[in-house]
């Protein structure tokens, strides 16, 4: 047996990096607070201003918000002056932390991060015993993926994600018939039924909060042309009925998502098109090894979308199902044409392109 030389110089730069992530952990928790308390929004309206000024500002106990900003300073999200001990969040800071950054805003994603670790006794249980953890489990998941689908996708809808199918947009236009699977809080469903009132819109998804979310926005909105219904994708029976059928990161998430693509394929009208969005990855881990949020999102395939099919039986793909796994599955449920496009704004998606024919 061949032993290795032990590298101390190696363990000490290592020792380094697990200090740096324990502190970028606990300063994602922090941004997550900061987002969810709307601080960093307040703080970029502000002056130069003491602890209590912000609290006032914010409408929050100055105790805990002094503690937030120690955080933020000795994580140099904030400057300090410590002749006045005022506080300022700088703009170039802000441009990535506030909600009048809209698709430049990074805080909204730490909040995957407590939210993920909310289950991290029943994940731990599934290391030891298998099976997965239910939706149920997860607190605040619709809320927080509607904001990170709302800054990937939502704001991206006109400019860039209909663009990527000629003709689609004079097509929504003129009317056409469209389902969202997976469609969550309805957010896509609900701006696209005002802008083509010529269309019809149906939202699916398993989740009855997401959808009596989904069907009040409508409601507020007066919307006549969309209907949202709880369902489970994988009992889909519907043959030739839409034009344009869509999935946003959802795939990866079924129990049965090859059930799933099937029933897209039959539920497809022969000349329609299936827009499905998913994660950009390799299906291998060795061709993710320069991918920029890969370990970010292998943590949440662990505890979240894999786990979740896995609860109920599935498959559990994981978010990290690769591009090779992807366009292996669509030619397994009956499509022959597919074409996988990017976006320069969204470095984490894949958009495949789908037709039968």
């Amino acid at each position: 047996m061949t032993v290795q030389p032990f590298g101390s110089t190696q363990a000490e730069q290592f020792a380094e990096r697990l200090l740096t992530i324990l502190n970028s952990g606990a300063l994602t928790l922090m941004t997550s607070i900061g987002h969810r308390t709307e601080l960093f929004d307040t703080m970029a309206e502000l002056p130069p201003s003491t602890s209590q000024a912000i609290a006032d500002a914010a409408g929050l106990n100055e105790r805990y918000v002094r503690e937030w900003l120690g955080a933020m300073v000795t994580g140099q999200f904030v400057t300090y002056n410590p002749i006045d001990k005022t506080y300022t969040l700088p703009a170039e800071h802000a441009a990535c932390l506030t909600r009048a950054a809209t698709s430049d805003n990074i805080a909204p994603f730490a909040q995957y991060i407590p939210l993920l670790g909310s289950v991290e006794e029943q994940i731990i249980h599934c290391f030891y015993n298998g099976g997965g953890v239910p939706y149920s489990e997860f607190k605040r998941f619709h809320a927080v993926m509607a904001e990170d689908s709302g800054q990937t996708t939502v704001s991206a809808l006109f400019d860039h994600v209909l663009p990527l199918i000629p003709g689609l947009t004079n097509a929504l236009e003129q009317g056409i018939a469209v389902l969202d699977l997976g469609c969550g809080s309805g957010y896509a469903l609900n701006k696209l039924a005002r802008a083509f009132p010529n269309s019809q819109f149906t939202g699916y998804d398993f989740s009855e909060e997401a959808i009596a979310h989904a069907k009040g926005e409508a409601q507020l909105r007066k919307l006549s042309n969309i209907q949202f219904q709880v369902k489970d994708a994988a009992t889909l029976d519907e043959r030739d009925r839409y034009d344009l059928i869509t999935t946003f990161d959802a795939i990866h998430d079924q129990a049965k998502p090859d059930i799933v693509l099937r029933n897209i394929y039959h539920a497809l009208r022969s000349d329609g098109v299936y827009l499905m969005q998913d994660i950009h990855a390799a299906s291998d881990v060795g061709g993710n090894l320069d991918h920029p949020a890969a370990p970010l999102l292998y943590t949440l395939s662990c505890m979240h979308c894999m786990t979740v099919s896995l609860a109920h039986g599935g498959m559990g793909l994981g978010a990290m199902w690769g591009q090779e796994q992807a366009l292996h599955m669509l030619k397994d449920a009956g499509f022959t044409q597919v074409e996988v496009k990017r976006l320069a704004h969204d470095f984490q998606n894949d958009y495949y392109i789908v037709r039968k024919n």
